[in-house]
């Protein structure tokens, strides 16, 4: 008997929507990583991107656990000597961006630096309210928080 090996042209990618509110975020992660992966399907093949679309609403209404929301810190490098910058969840969830905590948690949960990642990062959309524009592509509602009493935090 022979290994299966999915086509990129057989796979069939679904639409799921995720509500992150009291959610998290290492958790609704993790969970979103894997649908992005596609490993969570019988015919994962690690070269193939058999991952389905995510879609995460209330991105702002995540939580930390522990005192991560402001002793936890993001580095990054501006390329110049001595241009290490820092931040915090705490601070990009009070920034126009907030919905960046959640994609830079999934972001490095994912194979590091290669197309196959770059091309399963971009079907992640993720939005700071309840309203997405991709009803068209009739998303299927994932209850994340009900598949775990871990999941949620008040």
């Amino acid at each position: 008997m022979k290994t299966y090996t999915a086509k990129p042209a057989e796979v069939e990618n679904k639409w799921i929507v995720v509500d992150a509110e009291d959610a998290v975020v290492g958790r609704l992660a993790a969970f979103v990583a894997t649908r992005l992966r596609g490993k969570h399907r019988p015919d994962f093949t690690p070269h193939v991107d058999t991952g389905d679309h995510v879609v995460v609403i209330n991105a702002d209404k995540i939580r930390f656990t522990g005192n991560k929301l402001g002793d936890k810190r993001y580095y990054r490098h501006t390329g110049h000597p001595g241009g290490i910058k820092e931040t915090s969840p705490e601070k990009i969830l009070r920034s126009q961006h907030p919905e960046r905590v959640v994609e830079l948690a999934v972001k490095r949960m994912l194979p590091k630096d290669s197309p196959l990642a770059r091309t399963q990062f971009s079907k992640l959309r993720v939005y700071a309210g309840a309203e997405h524009p991709h009803e068209a592509q009739q998303p299927e509602a994932i209850d994340f928080k009900s598949m775990n009493s871990k999941n949620v935090r008040s």
